[in-house]
């Protein structure tokens, strides 16, 4: 059950919509089950004898009649307006039980609290099977405003309980973290478009796979326009500085044919001006070279700084936790856009399930992640997809979103919890798509008998309390020619199985194998670091360039049909 509290100054215009047809003829019954006093709520139905615009002329007078005798100030945002929707597949409830759950709302967040006799005046109207909306005056009897402060918040408690009585489906309790969800008239505009999303949501996902990107704040407004994406700042009136920013999506305007902005808060809390500089570096950090030997190197960055979150998340520092959480929110949007393949389009799907993991009620400590919001930004100007090392990188990403999810459930964020197990899903869909046909060329290239023999001498040797288990996943071929190519490289089999083995348990792994494989994989090549000291000696090191606005934005825009 899902109430979605917001204010207003019209209170006719309000009721002229809640008894009116509705934007698309789908209020086909409106009628008032529940009201301050019944018996003086005349109810705007569809009365042949009056016109419509008397009746609710008629009903606003009673319903807003404490306003009116204040002498005509009516107070700023006086009209309270709560939808309260039942999740699909509830049953159907009567309007006795809706007028009950009226009641409780109303009282729950103080506009009208059980038993006193001054309370606003208010309404609750049907006109569909699966919600009411309640409206009220936020003008007492004695002239008073009502106690609404957090009423949203008390508005959701009460409904959790609710389901819990009535039997309905129970929806995840919120932090206030969540973004906005677009309003019913958003999503009929988006469906008169042809769009599957509406604007809000549209530019919410491109503001958060840039600012996962860039490097600066000008670099953030530059390659928005860059896609299209209309900026509009607002300036200290004596600093001179950015203290706010709208947008606005490409062709989306109001009735006067002006745009319809968004500001950065509205779009999601963590994409505020503030939050924004919060994870962005400093311009010290940002200017300073980023040196790349070879390509792999993004992707060995990542892998380990992922590595690092891990251990984060299993310690008490749920400040620095959270700071990598918001990285890890980046780091998916980068690695979309950093792959190819047919399984892109999951790893876009979790980065944007993500979205509601990133943040909690605790405070992120984003200093703390810098590592790994550093090497997914190297990764977002990356040239090029280093194979095996990039499915080590997914299959790495996987294991800290499944982290993710138990970290939030043992704190009781339900709704972040369950975004991270969708994320899970959709990056293990993706290591599926991508990591199965690499673990069947590995096996076709198993090494000969005698070879896999050495090798399981050196799992015995290494990991003997978990050499059954490693020998008996079906995936211990592909390790053998893994470790044959370690090998080449200058590796010793036994140690490096040793190191690989030691960086986090085996005990809960159901594939022991695999696991090794994508670590042993994600191991540096000894003959590229050789050649890396060889280039800092001869000061032969490469400086990955920045990409222009245009050419990231183009990146960017890859990953998505065009709005």
């Amino acid at each position: 059950m899902v109430p979605d509290v917001s204010t207003a100054s019209d209170s006719r215009g309000l009721i002229a919509y809640l008894f009116g047809p509705g934007r698309r003829d789908e209020h086909t019954n409106p009628h008032i089950v529940a009201a301050w006093d019944m018996a003086g709520a005349p109810a705007p139905g569809r009365d042949p004898a009056a016109t419509y615009s008397q009746l609710a002329r008629r009903l606003d007078h009673h319903v807003d009649l404490r306003t009116r005798e204040l002498g005509g100030k009516k107070p700023p945002q006086h009209v309270w307006h709560c939808p309260v929707r039942t999740a699909p597949g509830d049953r159907y409830l009567t309007d006795i039980e809706w007028a009950e759950v009226a009641r409780r709302v109303l009282h729950a967040t103080g506009i009208a609290p059980d038993g006193d006799e001054k309370a606003c005046r208010w309404i609750a109207i049907r006109h569909a099977d699966d919600h009411i909306h309640i409206m009220a005056t936020t003008v007492r009897a004695d002239g008073r405003r009502p106690r609404t402060h957090q009423d949203g918040r008390r508005a959701q408690a009460e409904c959790r309980r609710i389901e819990a009585e009535y039997g309905l489906r129970r929806l995840k309790s919120g932090d206030l973290t969540a973004p906005r969800t677009p309003i019913s008239a958003e999503r009929a505009k988006a469906e008169r478009q042809g769009q599957t999303v509406t604007a809000r949501q549209w530019l919410r996902e491109r503001a958060y796979a840039v600012a996962a990107a860039v490097h600066t704040e000008a670099d953030y407004f530059t390659v928005l326009q860059s896609l299209g994406i209309k900026v509009k700042t607002r300036l200290g009136p004596e600093s001179g500085e950015v203290i706010g920013y709208s947008l606005a999506a490409p062709g989306d305007t109001n009735s006067a044919g002006e745009p319809v902005w968004y500001g950065g808060s509205k779009l999601a809390p963590d994409l505020s001006i503030n939050r924004l500089r919060e994870r962005l570096p400093d311009q010290e950090m940002a200017d300073r070279p980023r040196y790349a030997a070879d390509p792999a190197e993004p992707w060995e960055h990542t892998i380990t700084a992922i590595q690092m979150a891990h251990s984060v998340l299993d310690s008490d520092d749920d400040a620095a936790a959270q700071g990598h959480l918001a990285a890890f929110g980046d780091t998916l949007y980068n690695i979309a856009s950093s792959t190819s393949g047919p399984h892109r389009a999951e790893l876009r799907a979790a980065a944007m399930a993500f979205n509601r993991a990133r943040r909690s009620a605790t405070r992120a400590d984003h200093q703390a992640a810098t590592a790994l919001r550093q090497a997914a930004k190297e990764l977002a100007y990356a040239a090029n997809e280093p194979g095996g090392l990039a499915i080590a990188l997914l299959f790495a990403t996987v294991h800290l979103a499944r982290a993710a999810a138990k970290w939030h459930e043992q704190r009781g964020h339900e709704q972040q919890a369950t975004a991270a197990k969708e994320a899970f899903r959709h990056l293990q869909a993706a290591y599926q798509q991508a990591g199965t046909p690499v673990l069947a060329d590995l096996t076709r290239s198993a090494p000969r008998a005698s070879t896999a023999r050495r090798f399981e001498q050196d799992v015995r040797a290494a990991l003997p309390g978990h050499t059954d288990r490693i020998l008996a996943d079906p995936a211990w071929a592909a390790l053998t020619t893994t470790l044959a190519h370690a090998e080449t490289v200058g590796h010793n089999p036994r140690r490096l199985l040793a190191d690989v083995g030691t960086q986090r348990e085996l005990d809960s792994a159901e594939h022991p194998a695999e696991v090794l494989n994508w670590r042993i994989t994600a191991q540096p090549n000894k003959r590229a670091q050789a050649a890396r000291r060889r280039n800092t000696v001869t000061g032969g090191s490469s400086i990955t360039p920045h990409l222009s606005a245009t050419a990231m934005a183009t990146r960017l825009e890859e990953r998505s049909r065009q709005r």
